[in-house]
């Protein structure tokens, strides 16, 4: 455990120097706090409206941008060390191999857990500081929950990052592979299912649709923050699943298998990886 703790501390340091964490952190914070602010400008209003505007548009900010953060941070995180000859370096100390990769995940995914709070926790102290009609009580549940369910899913696509980087040889590949299934969870998966529905003309099993969600981890994330928000106007396939049965427990222990899955996919590949 000292081990892996060790690499974790390491890589967090690494991401402290080179500014990662600052410029996540600032991000989330400038984007929450402009998406808040400027949220309903379409309605014609500016300022902090609803807590449930909010939040949901939160949502649907946080899943273009975590995963793309999330995978950029962490792809190179095995094939990079290889390439530069460390990789060998570092499995002649008493570390083994799991332990170097778990010790790594978990660095980057306290720097995405650390921006995530510093990021997201300034923008709700400015929306309750400043909004007239949303306070802390008010806050501290849905918010609470969009930045947990917010690291999770960046747990999620670290994980994923790593996944790829034990499968490819070059960090080229790895940032392409990157990409990639950014474009699949994020776009394609959601139009894949909205092009069923039209090419069907609806005619989809209404309790079975909803679950379909589930293969898709940036969906769950969405999901998680609607469940407060069953009167919030919703479009797409949240508007299909938003009445769906789906209990929050349920949806955050579903974040959990998806973080799982990657993981033990990546230490199984990268044991048995030849250098």
């Amino acid at each position: 455990m000292n081990a892996i703790l060790t690499v974790a501390a390491k890589e967090f340091r690494d991401g402290l120097r080179n500014r990662w964490v600052l410029a996540i952190a600032l991000i989330f914070a400038v984007l929450a706090t402009g998406l808040a602010y400027f949220g309903a400008a379409a309605a014609g209003q500016i300022g902090f409206t609803s807590l449930s505007t909010t939040i949901v548009s939160l949502a649907s900010l946080a899943v273009f941008i975590i995963p793309l953060i999330a995978l950029m941070l962490a792809y190179d995180g095995l094939v990079g060390e290889e390439e530069s000859g460390t990789l060998l370096l570092l499995l002649t100390y008493p570390l083994a191999r799991w332990q170097l990769l778990l010790g790594k995940l978990i660095g980057h995914g306290s720097i995405m857990a650390f921006s995530t709070l510093v990021g997201f926790g300034s923008a709700a102290v400015i929306i309750a500081t400043f909004a007239d009609n949303i306070g802390w009580q008010d806050m501290l549940l849905p918010y609470g929950l969009f930045m947990l369910s917010a690291i999770l899913l960046g747990w999620i696509f670290v994980a994923i990052a790593y996944l790829i980087s034990a499968l490819v040889a070059e960090k080229s590949k790895a940032a392409g592979l990157a990409l990639i299934c950014w474009f699949l969870f994020v776009l394609v998966f959601d139009l894949g299912l909205l092009g069923l529905l039209v090419g069907t003309q609806g005619d989809v099993d209404a309790e079975l649709f909803p679950y379909l969600l589930l293969l898709n981890p940036t969906d769950i994330f969405r999901l998680v923050n609607i469940s407060y928000f069953a009167d919030q106007p919703l479009s797409g396939l949240m508007a299909v699943a938003q009445h769906a049965s789906l209990q929050t427990g349920t949806l955050l222990a579903g974040l959990l298998v998806w973080l799982a899955l990657p993981v033990g996919a990546a230490l199984m590949i990268f044991n048995r990886r030849s250098l």
